[in-house]
C-alpha cells in the first residue's frame, strides 16, 4: 500500500484572523482558485463553425477529450476537484478553523455502508490533495471492484482540519460515481447471455460528463458519444428541418457530406417508425436508434435490417424490461437513467483512534 501525497496543488487559500479589520474579531478571508484549461491540448480535428456570415474554421481537440484518462493527475479530475472544494469550502471552513485544534495529526478511513461497485477513487484522492498537499492517501480498493458493507476503500493521514474540510467533497464524488457504476452493473447482469451492450447517454450532470461516463465503464457499461462532436446522431428534430423533403436522395447527399466532413465519426439515425427503419437501413449508415418502439416493433426492425447496420433501442429502459428488449436481437440498449436518476451509494469517513 503506497501512499499518494500531493506534489502539486491547484488550489491555494488563506484564512486568518486580522487585527487590521475595521470590525475587530472578524475573519479576513483570502481565497484564490485556479485550474487548468482542459481545452489547452494538441489540436487533432478541424471543426467548421455553424453557417453564418462569420463562419470560420476552429481547431477542436476531439481525440484529447475522448481519450482523456481518469487518473488522479488528469486535468479534468484536477479541475473537478478544485471546483468541488471551492464550492464547498469557499474562502474558509469556518467550523474547522474555529473548533479544531491546529496541527493535530490523525488518520481517517472511508468505508462503504452497502454493497455495490466502486468508482471515483482518483477524484476522491485529488480532493484531499488539493485541500492539503501534505496529506497522504492510501488506496485500499480499485475502481470497478465489488464492495461489501463495512469495507474500507481509502485511508488518509495528516492534518485533521484538512481531512475534515475535504471530507464531504470526496464523499460526494464517491457516492455519486459508485451509484452510477452499481446501477450499470445491475443492467449488465440482467443482459448476461445476450450479445446486447448497455450504453449511457448525454443525460449527464453538467460539468461531470467524463467522470460519469467513466463510472459507467467501471460498472461494465459502454460509452455512447461523449458530446456533439464525436458522432453524427440525426434525431427527429433534425429531420424536421427537411420537412417533406427528407427523401432517399436528400438523405444520401447528407450522408455523403457527413462522411466527407468527418470520415471517422459514426452516423446514426433515429427512427420512430418501421417505415423509417426500412429506408435508413438502405442508406449505408452505421446505426439506427429505435426510439420508444414496442417489443413487437423492435423485433420487426431487427428482421428488416437483417444485420445491415447496428441497432440501438432506447426509451423507458428499466431493469424489468431490458431483457425482453435484448432478446429481440438489438446490438445496444441506451439507458439515460444510468446518470440522470441514479441513487448514491452510501459512504462515510471516520477518524481512527490514535
Amino acid at each position: 500500500m503506497t501512499p499518494l501525497s500531493g506534489s502539486m496543488s491547484l488550489l491555494h487559500t488563506g484564512c486568518q484572523i486580522s487585527e487590521n479589520q475595521p470590525d475587530n474579531g472578524k475573519i479576513a478571508l483570502y481565497f484564490h482558485l485556479t485550474w487548468p484549461r482542459v481545452m489547452d491540448a494538441p489540436k487533432t480535428k478541424r471543426c467548421l463553425g455553424h453557417r453564418s456570415p462569420h463562419s470560420r474554421q476552429f481547431q477542436f481537440p476531439v481525440k484529447h477529450m475522448i481519450d482523456q484518462q481518469i487518473t488522479v493527475d488528469s486535468p479534468m479530475v484536477r479541475e473537478a476537484a478544485v471546483r468541488a472544494i471551492g464550492e464547498d469550502r469557499g474562502p474558509c471552513d469556518i467550523t474547522t478553523m474555529v473548533f479544531t485544534p491546529e496541527n493535530v495529526q490523525t488518520r481517517g478511513r472511508i468505508l462503504v455502508k452497502e454493497s455495490g461497485i466502486l468508482a471515483g477513487i482518483p477524484i476522491a484522492q485529488r480532493v484531499f490533495i488539493e485541500q492539503d498537499v501534505q496529506l497522504k492517501v492510501y488506496v485500499l480498493a480499485e475502481d470497478g471492484s465489488p464492495l461489501i458493507p463495512g469495507q474500507s476503500v481509502m485511508e488518509i493521514s495528516g492534518n485533521l482540519g484538512s481531512i475534515l474540510t475535504a471530507e464531504r467533497s470526496a464523499l460526494n464524488f464517491l457516492q455519486h460515481l459508485s451509484g452510477i457504476a452499481t446501477l450499470t452493473a445491475r443492467f449488465i447482469e440482467v443482459l448476461q447471455g445476450t450479445k446486447c451492450r448497455i450504453l449511457d447517454t448525454r443525460k449527464t450532470t453538467p460539468g461531470l460528463r467524463h467522470l460519469e461516463k467513466y463510472a459507467v465503464r467501471c460498472g461494465g457499461g459502454t460509452n455512447h458519444r461523449y458530446g456533439l462532436y464525436d458522432m453524427f446522431l440525426v434525431k427527429d428534430n433534425h429531420f424536421a428541418a427537411y420537412g417533406a423533403y427528407a427523401d432517399r436522395t436528400t438523405l444520401t447527399q447528407a450522408i455523403a457530406k457527413a462522411r466527407e466532413f468527418d470520415p471517422d465519426a459514426k452516423i446514426e439515425f433515429e427512427a420512430d417508425t418501421l417505415k423509417q427503419v426500412e429506408l435508413f437501413a438502405e442508406l449505408g449508415i452505421d446505426r439506427i436508434l429505435l426510439d420508444n418502439m414496442t417489443l413487437e416493433e423492435t423485433a420487426s426492425a431487427v428482421r428488416l435490417v437483417n444485420g445491415r447496420c447496428e441497432l440501438e433501442a432506447s426509451g423507458n429502459m428499466t431493469l424489468d424490461r431490458i431483457r425482453k428488449v435484448a432478446d429481440t436481437g438489438v446490438d445496444f440498449i441506451s439507458v439515460g437513467a444510468l446518470t440522470h436518476s441514479v441513487k448514491a451509494l452510501d459512504f462515510s469517513l471516520e477518524i481512527l483512534p490514535p
